[in-house]
């Protein structure tokens, strides 16, 4: 009867959880098969959110959580802000890579 459309459905699920929630790709993928979706229809949403997608959503989060933890040393910003992006599904060599660039996005702005 068209009353539900997986592919929809699934490509919501997908637009919402990476724009509000801040979710990886993977993360969303593994919401999406608990629920029951087939794997066609978690490919075709997923396929909304690009790697350069993914990278610049971990960024935004990244500095946003770097930025909350300012009174803190830096040691404790780093884990904290990688265990986040963790959390949230995205490998822990692109939240190694944000945080080292976060870092020296501070260094270059004390040194200046």
């Amino acid at each position: 009867m068209g009353l539900l459309d997986d592919t929809e459905l699934a490509s919501t699920i997908v637009r919402t959880r990476h724009a509000e929630r801040g979710q990886a790709r993977r993360a969303i993928r593994q919401e999406l098969a608990r629920k029951g979706f087939e794997d066609d229809d978690i490919e075709t949403a997923l396929g909304q959110v690009d790697d350069d997608d993914e990278r610049k959503r971990a960024h935004a989060l990244a500095r946003k959580r770097w930025d909350q933890l300012a009174q803190h040393p830096v040691e404790v910003r780093t884990r904290r802000v990688v265990a986040m992006l963790g959390r949230k599904g995205y490998p822990s060599s692109l939240a190694f890579a944000l945080v080292k660039d976060l870092r020296n996005a501070d260094s270059e702005a004390g040194g200046a």
